[in-house]
């Protein structure tokens, strides 16, 4: 768990940046910069990119991490990326025509509800491109076990552009058009420079000799783009609907409640970039034993971790709300819905990684269809019923089915669990200090009663876990804060 517990504490950290610098861009600049009807296009555009995204990627970023271990030779190498660089185009492509032949029919079926979104469909297609291939890019990264400065571009570049374009708009340098056309520009320039950084930590060296198993990868990435597109519905497919059924200010008031919800999942996301191409590596070994101990620790490590993340937003919530603008607090139950499912996400541990790496990814993507379609249909009916609440039940009671059955389905195939012993204590800590703080206020500034509300729940949690050693690899970065 070395390189694991090294990469994964160094992309915790800087999405944790990204995650502070986008908390001050989504709670407090988009709320005052931009009308609530901008607001939620610029959310709707990028949302949408989102679910178009494992499409137009061909699933070549999972495939690039499953097979490229299982590589000896330079040349099988070679040809194996450069067929990865060159898949996506094959939709891409068709689907640009497609798109230029039929614009006008495209853009009145999406802006049928909500008319300001007809003149920026075009961003959609665009913003898909830069999606896609930055993810090819980052796995290109990742199979060379380098995966700290990708996480910075995917979670702290990006922001810190947007960041500035606000800026530019305080002085009066861009206005609100050109600020939504300057947050797809950052999106291209961090695609470049992904590529670049990826090119040098392995140089392309394009060759299109034969490549073993090549109709096995075909297939592969091609059955991949629904588990991609799965995940990407029952997390995206909410605010796009929202935007659809809803006037289009509401996508905004939801985007801002599952933006906090979603700080929860920050440790699932960095732990993911590297012990992805590791599991992918065992699974190729057939290290069974390698693959539980991975299993359990990534599990235990991410529900303690997210558990404080947890706990610190659903007892600071309501104080929260007191600061940005009161016609946002309608979105309170979504937060507290979501935060619950993400949890869930942080308890599976590399449950994906395990899946989607493995020979039994077909029957998964059957059973991720369902529950998509399930979680459209939910949509469907608890919008109309209760507004931005509503997409919150549906994403919750997708997100609890989806992870329920991934984790019925690895231990059924591979006869391991993530859970020990201690994944019970941490959650019976989650209750314990909910009971405690939930109902404990200081008389202060709702912004100080955050901070020391914090301060105090960290320190009961952290003395908690390092007295009892929940987690071995959470205790030894724990003696090193001790210890300074």
């Amino acid at each position: 768990m070395g390189i694991v517990r090294n990469q994964s504490f160094k992309n915790t950290l800087t999405t944790y940046l990204g995650f502070g610098i986008g908390a001050i861009n989504i709670l407090f600049l988009y709320t005052n910069f931009l009308t609530d009807e901008y607001h939620g296009l610029v959310a709707f555009v990028l949302s949408t990119a989102n679910i178009m995204m494992p499409l137009f990627a061909l699933g070549t970023h999972n495939t690039l991490i499953k097979y490229y271990s299982s590589f000896k030779t330079r040349n099988n190498i070679n040809s194996f990326l450069t067929l990865m660089l060159l898949m996506p185009l094959c939709i891409i492509v068709p689907i640009g025509l497609i798109g230029l032949l039929a614009f006008e029919s495209i853009t009145d079926l999406l802006s049928a509800k909500n008319a300001i979104i007809k003149d920026y469909v075009w961003m959609i297609f665009v913003a898909a491109i830069c999606f896609s291939y930055f993810e090819i890019f980052y796995s290109w990264a990742k199979v060379q076990m380098q995966s700290v400065f990708g996480n910075f571009m995917k979670e702290v570049f990006h922001r810190v552009g947007i960041l500035m374009l606000f800026g530019l708009i305080y002085l009066d340098y861009v206005n609100v058009q050109q600020f939504i056309y300057g947050v797809i520009l950052i999106y291209i320039i961090r695609l470049v420079v992904m590529m670049v950084y990826a090119f040098g930590v392995k140089r392309p060296v394009f060759r299109l000799g034969k490549i073993p198993n090549l109709l096995s990868i075909i297939k592969y990435s091609l059955l991949i783009i629904i588990a991609g597109s799965v995940a990407t519905i029952i997390l995206e497919i909410d605010k796009f609907m929202i935007g659809e059924l809803l006037i289009i200010e509401n996508v905004a008031y939801y985007g801002v409640a599952i933006y906090i919800a979603t700080v929860i999942g920050v440790p699932a996301r960095s732990m993911y970039q590297i012990t992805n191409p590791i599991t992918a590596k065992l699974l190729n070994e057939k290290d069974h034993d390698g693959l539980e101990r991975l299993y359990k620790k990534s599990s235990l490590n991410l529900f303690i971790i997210s558990g404080l993340i947890f706990l610190l937003i659903i007892l600071n919530i309501n104080q929260l709300y007191e600061v940005i603008p009161e016609k946002f607090g309608g979105a309170l139950l979504v937060v507290f819905l979501v935060s619950i499912a993400k949890l869930t996400d942080n308890i599976i541990g590399n449950n994906n990684a395990i899946l989607f790496n493995s020979k039994h990814y077909k029957a998964v993507l059957i059973l991720g269809v369902l529950l998509a379609l399930t979680a459209i249909g939910l949509n469907l009916w608890f919008i109309p019923l209760y507004g931005v609440n509503g997409a919150a039940f549906a994403t919750v009671i997708s997100i609890f089915a989806y992870n329920a059955s991934k984790l019925i389905f690895v231990y059924v195939k591979f006869k391991i669990s993530p859970f020990t012993s201690n994944t019970v204590k941490t959650f019976l800590l989650i209750l314990v200090l909910i009971l405690v703080f939930y109902f404990w206020e200081f008389p202060f500034h709702p912004l100080i009663n955050i901070a020391l509300k914090s301060i105090l729940i960290t320190f009961c949690y952290a003395l908690i876990v390092y007295s009892l050693n929940f987690s071995e690899d959470i205790s030894k970065i724990l003696d090193k804060v001790f210890r300074n």
